[in-house]
């Protein structure tokens, strides 16, 4: 087959500038002027690129199509299969994804990014210990993966094992000390095994990098709560509400610390704001113990 290279190359080229400028339609429309051109359609890396942008687009169906076109020329393009394993992904089908992202790793054996996608599909479907075995893949290909030692940390801390949690948690810390996230986790962490004091102290570094994570917020005047300390926990929930106006959950908690203060009008106007953000609250506050002072407005 003739194959009009020089064409090909110069929509592909316009068509990249484009999508540096996230004109994705225009880019599109460059792509399909290449794929058209004599010998575009089996063009493997236009093919990738135009799958590419129709899984921003989120047309899934259509960036399928593509890497299936990839599959036909070079069935061991493991991109190709990695690309299918993300829009199931995405799609929340994660077994789907599993099959495609093991394909993706039959080919490469060292596709790191395939591991990490697979560990989180397996977290997804409750097969904590294959998802475990698959960041300690990607560890052993990448150790300064932040994001593999943080997940990996997230599973260890649900199942309960809080010394591998802690370690691989500070090994985030390790990678960036500053990641609100890391930090939050580490604080959690710090809950679970009942050092309360440094918990409090991570979770005042975590908003400290980040003042838009309620969480933290919630978590620090939980503790404040548990100590009785009702008017820091109410400073910190405050705090928290001035940087996330609309998160109905320190209202709602804000309200519970106002009534163990007997300061009723105040718990009722943030319930009522809570209810306004999130009306199924509602059934929360019927059979709430601590809210049986001012249940009756509801």
């Amino acid at each position: 087959m003739i194959v009009d290279s020089y064409k090909i190359n110069n929509y592909k080229i316009i068509a990249k500038n484009f999508y540096k400028e996230r004109l994705l339609d225009k880019a599109l429309s460059f792509y399909e002027k290449a794929y058209n051109s004599q010998g575009g359609r089996l063009d493997t890396e236009l093919l990738l690129d135009m799958a590419l942008i129709f899984d921003e687009m989120d047309k899934y169906d259509l960036a399928e199509q593509k890497y299936r076109e990839i599959l036909i020329i070079n069935p061991k393009d493991e991109r190709a299969y990695y690309g299918i394993a993300i829009i199931y992904d995405n799609m929340k089908q994660y077994h789907e994804a599993i099959n495609y992202y093991k394909e993706a790793i039959n080919i490469n054996s060292k596709y790191n990014r395939a591991y990490f996608f697979l560990a989180g599909a397996y977290d997804e479907v409750g097969e904590k210990d294959k998802a475990i075995e698959c960041y300690k893949r990607v560890l052993e290909m990448d150790d300064k993966d932040f994001w593999a030692y943080t997940n990996l940390s997230s599973i260890y801390e649900e199942l309960g094992n809080y010394n591998e949690a802690l370690k691989n948690i500070n090994n985030s810390l390790l990678v960036d000390p500053n990641h609100y996230l890391a930090l939050f986790n580490k604080a959690v962490i710090l809950g679970r095994i009942n050092d309360l004091g440094e918990a409090e102290k991570y979770y005042k570094l975590s908003i400290e990098e980040n003042e838009n994570y309620p969480y933290s917020y919630l978590n620090l005047a939980i503790i404040y709560k548990d100590r009785k300390q009702y008017k820091s926990a109410i400073d910190i929930i405050s705090k928290g509400i001035e940087n996330n106006e609309d998160t109905e959950f320190l209202y709602y908690n804000r309200a519970c610390y106002y009534v163990h203060l007997n300061s009723l009008s105040k718990a009722v106007e943030d319930l009522k704001k809570a209810v306004e953000l999130y009306p199924d609250f509602i059934k929360y506050i019927k059979s709430d113990e601590e809210l049986e002072p001012i249940k009756q407005y509801f």
